[in-house]
């Protein structure tokens, strides 16, 4: 089973915003991605790790199960389709999210504690370290 933590954040919402995402197979890091985004809202930097998880996962693992882990509830009950998408910009993103999971098996979002999701939201902070300086979300 792949399993992929993902997070975003920004530093003032909106505000220079970043998203991180690992990857594990059976418990081991596989892969663990980031980047600078721009200004954005805290919402967009978490929808943009899914996408950014997404398509890195597209070139290896096509037709499997994924299970995601987010401490977003927000866009957990969004993308599991429990809560509506009123902001056109997160529909545009769950859109793209939606073209992408066509290329893999069942795919879970859950919803973590942030505690539990401290790798994804590290690659987060230091992006943004990198960009904007160090002051921490």
């Amino acid at each position: 089973m792949i399993t992929i933590f993902c997070d975003g954040g920004a530093r003032g919402n909106p505000g220079p915003a970043a998203y991180g995402f690992v990857v594990k197979s059976n418990g081991q890091v596989i892969h663990q991605g980031s980047g600078y985004i721009g200004i954005a809202t805290n919402n967009f930097a978490e929808y943009t790790a899914v996408i950014e998880a997404l398509t890195w996962a597209k070139e290896s693992y096509q037709a499997q199960d994924l299970q995601f882990y987010l401490d977003s509830e927000l866009a957990v009950s969004q993308l599991s389709g429990r809560y509506k998408v009123k902001n056109p910009k997160i529909r545009d993103l769950i859109f793209k999210i939606r073209e992408l999971e066509t290329d893999f098996g069942q795919i879970r979002y859950n919803h973590i504690p942030r505690e539990q999701n401290k790798e994804a939201d590290r690659l987060v902070n230091e992006t943004l370290d990198e960009n904007i300086g160090n002051s921490k979300l």
